[in-house]
């Protein structure tokens, strides 16, 4: 990445419930602070209602004011990039993993060195969850396994293997045990975190299932895929209850939908989803419809790899060529997605 682009032109639009498209024209530039990562970012996470903590290709993990871009704080010790991070509820503690198949703790107001590692997976660690107590880690590996850990000591605590099964994303159920994984093998998996075995398996899907998010009640489960050329990309809603069928399914990325998350009830009103493609757009979508509510495409970001709820009308999204986008949710008299700033 290096610098970021001098003007990154975008050109949102509204999708209708029957599928036509109305185009907004182009908005007013987002605002240009400076970079927090000297190279693509690959994942960030809110971790107070004002700041983010993010990673990428530069080693570093950095804590930021989401609002102005000001970096807060930047931490190092991964020896190759990062490629997640996640934070403790409550908490100034935050966990980043990395190619250096390690996983770090860092705490907010203490030295720039972790203050926890957890070494253990032979490969890429790619998923990561903090249990709802933020006294149990969770993290998956392209080695094929899943391991559970005591944060207070970095003790693992167990570990399962199960062949093919390329990890690619944790995400912890709130208010229970129970932790949501994807994988190559395009499987999503719901793993019993006291017994650290399998206690659900969706039917394999498609493609391969690139992440997940839970909802906030924990009833409903979000999962991605990958894609090319209109082929896939879909996201996929689940119900954790009743565990054999999809709920519904979300069309329109034309390349690999990389991330998704539950939204608040903002300015829509409704049950709404965001997903980020490799197609450099993010989606806004009516849960229970399946209707694209927003489209906004981030030209020149490169893939986009990351998204993070900031507030009811905030996102953060990351990326590989520009950095971390923040987008702004409004109702007027259609939901309408903006880019505001990046840094």
């Amino acid at each position: 990445m290096g610098k970021l682009q001098s003007k990154i032109s975008f050109h949102p639009a509204k999708y209708r419930a029957d599928g036509s498209v109305e185009e907004t024209g182009p908005v007013r530039a987002a605002r240009q602070l400076g970079p927090v990562h000297t190279d693509a970012v690959a994942a960030v996470a809110a971790l107070t209602p004002d700041l983010c903590v993010s990673g990428g290709r530069d080693k570093s993990v950095a804590v930021c004011r989401w609002r102005s871009g000001a970096a807060l704080r930047r931490f190092v010790g991964h020896q190759r990039e990062v490629t997640k991070v996640t934070s403790a509820h409550d908490s100034n503690r935050f966990f980043s993993a990395s190619r250096d198949k390690t996983v770090m703790m860092w705490e907010l107001h203490r030295t720039s060195g972790p203050s926890q590692r957890f070494p253990g997976h032979d490969l890429v660690v790619t998923g990561l969850a903090v249990s709802p107590d933020a006294s149990q880690l969770c993290t998956g590996s392209r080695d094929n396994t899943v391991c559970k850990w005591d944060i207070e000591t970095g003790e693992c605590l167990g570990r399962a293997a199960i062949s093919r099964n390329l990890v690619t994303h944790l995400c912890w159920v709130p208010g229970g045990p129970y932790v949501v994984q994807t994988s190559e093998d395009k499987m999503i998996r719901v793993w019993d975190s006291q017994q650290l075995q399998v206690a659900h398996a969706f039917p394999a899907q498609r493609h391969i299932q690139t992440s997940c998010d839970v909802s906030p009640d924990g009833r409903l489960c979000l999962s991605t895929s990958s894609g090319c050329a209109g082929e896939g990309g879909e996201a996929t809603l689940w119900d954790l209850r009743q565990t054999r069928d999809r709920v519904r399914e979300y069309k329109g990325h034309f390349q690999t939908t990389t991330s998704c998350v539950f939204l608040p009830r903002g300015p829509a009103l409704v049950p709404s989803i965001a997903t980020a493609s490799r197609d450099s757009t993010v989606k806004v979508w009516e849960r229970d419809t399946g209707a694209c509510l927003a489209t906004l495409c981030l030209e020149g970001s490169g893939p986009l790899a990351s998204l993070a709820v900031c507030d009811s009308s905030t996102l953060l999204c990351a990326s590989s060529n520009s950095g971390i986008h923040v987008l702004q949710m409004s109702d007027h008299t259609e939901l309408g997605l903006e880019e505001v700033a990046v840094f």
